[in-house]
């Protein structure tokens, strides 16, 4: 067994990437850091200059913002000015209602805000908002302004300025990349913390459980992205595919995306800055284990499983990247299940192989309702995945990218999503913004 150290290092890890959202996180990203400008202004704002990374343009374009019937940025900045609350993290706008979006309509329709690309940057999670407004001083009214900035992580904030100064500035030298304290895992630490931890030090994570699965249902009950969730069980959907687990899978972790992508008002657990990531690498494990009957020991450990492998994978691809999130937290679900099938450690690096075999090289064009139909084909390569690894039938290293080594094998992925595929990125974020 992991040390009690090196355990408790993995759990601050895990609770520090699996938080609640809602909505999709890069437009929370930009209205956080709104609203802690705003906060820093004291006063609401007459103008909001946002400056962005490319990667957080092409995520909040065409995603609905939750409570407002809208997409796209304008209003989740709007909204983080009026309505917004730093301390609420990626909830930021649960506090919204229907008064406070007609005060942001109007906003936005005063052109107050100013949206552009952030230029000559490296980070691809990048959010910089400059708030200005006029505050009584004395006898006289002056123009102030103050800055925010996060970077590298949703909820990062590297630099904050007042009116009266700079408050803290840690942001990383150009040209360098910053470091953070987290501890750096492998597949094998990734096993042995899930399998082997003190139960009681990890049944937290149940609450991915409950908060995910009742944003399945809450979406089945309405109209929201494409649908693709209710769909699923439709009679023409049973008549093709059946009414099985795996259908049941897919219904259930579709459904949940579709109500986070398409403006529902709850919150999501996510997982490493992304809801949908958070939703991929809960929903078809705790499907899985209610329709095979699993304990509920197995089924924390096959979540701390899933979830953490997808933690990992994102250590070396970054929370940004040109390869979709559905990818890493398909390839953890696909942990998870393996493990609940009764799988041991070779079966679970052997899944791994199988989804990298599959998955890689799926693009991310943005946070948008069809997310749900990427996170059906994750869900779906994450079961085959995990039914030929407990069949000893994988992918070897005589193929393609896959590696003897499993950690090789998702460092050759991420390699590729991170660094290979960042034309593609360019590309798609060009397409996007020129239809």
């Amino acid at each position: 067994m992991l040390s009690k150290a090196i355990r408790e290092q993995i759990i601050a890890l895990v609770h520090k990437e699996v938080v609640p959202a809602i909505g999709c996180t890069e437009p929370m990203a930009v209205a956080l850091c709104v609203a802690k400008a705003t906060e820093v202004l004291g006063v609401k704002p007459e103008t909001i200059d946002v400056l962005l990374s490319a990667n957080i343009l092409k995520n909040a374009m065409g995603v609905g913002i939750p409570g407002t019937g809208m997409i796209g940025l304008p209003i989740a900045v709007a909204l983080g000015a009026l309505v917004g609350k730093s301390e609420y993290q990626l909830e930021v706008l649960k506090d919204a209602t229907p008064q406070s979006v007609e005060e942001g309509k109007k906003f936005i329709s005063e052109n107050r805000i100013n949206i552009r690309l952030k230029e000559g940057i490296t980070e691809k999670l990048y959010v910089e908002i400059t708030c200005c407004g006029k505050k009584t001083v004395g006898n006289d009214t002056e123009n102030q302004s103050a800055t925010a900035i996060i970077a590298g992580n949703h909820t990062n904030f590297v630099y904050l300025k007042s009116p009266d100064g700079v408050v803290f500035d840690k942001r990383c030298p150009a040209g360098k990349e910053c470091e953070d304290d987290d501890i750096k895992l492998n597949m094998k630490i990734v096993y042995e913390f899930a399998s082997e931890t003190p139960l009681e030090e990890i049944t937290f994570i149940l609450d991915t459980k409950k908060l995910n699965e009742k944003a399945a249902n809450d979406s089945l009950k309405g109209d929201y992205g494409h649908d693709l969730g209710k769909t699923m069980t439709t009679p023409l959907s049973r008549k093709v595919l059946g009414d099985s687990i795996f259908t049941h899978m897919i219904s259930i972790t579709a459904a949940a995306c579709d109500g986070r992508m398409g403006g529902a008002m709850f919150p999501v657990m996510s997982n490493s800055g992304s809801g949908n990531q958070g939703i991929c690498a809960t929903n078809p494990v705790v499907v899985f284990a209610e329709d095979n009957h699993n304990t509920d020991e197995q089924l924390t450990r096959a979540l701390m499983l899933s979830h953490l492998t997808a933690i990992y994978i994102k250590q070396s691809l970054g929370k940004l990247s040109a390869l979709c999130g559905c990818v890493v937290a398909s390839i953890g679900s696909s942990c998870g299940i393996t493990y609940l099938m009764g799988g041991n450690y070779n079966n679970i690096c052997n899944c791994v192989k199988n989804m990298i075999a599959n998955l890689t090289g799926m693009i991310c064009d943005g946070a948008k309702p069809s997310c749900a139909l990427k996170i059906s084909s994750g869900v779906s390569t994450a079961v085959l995945s995990a039914i030929l690894s407990m069949e000893n039938k994988y992918v070897t290293s005589a193929e393609g990218i896959v590696d003897d080594d499993v950690d090789k094998c998702i460092h050759n992925l991420t390699s590729i999503g991170a660094n290979a595929m960042t034309e593609t990125d360019k590309a798609v974020l060009n397409i996007m913004t020129h239809k």
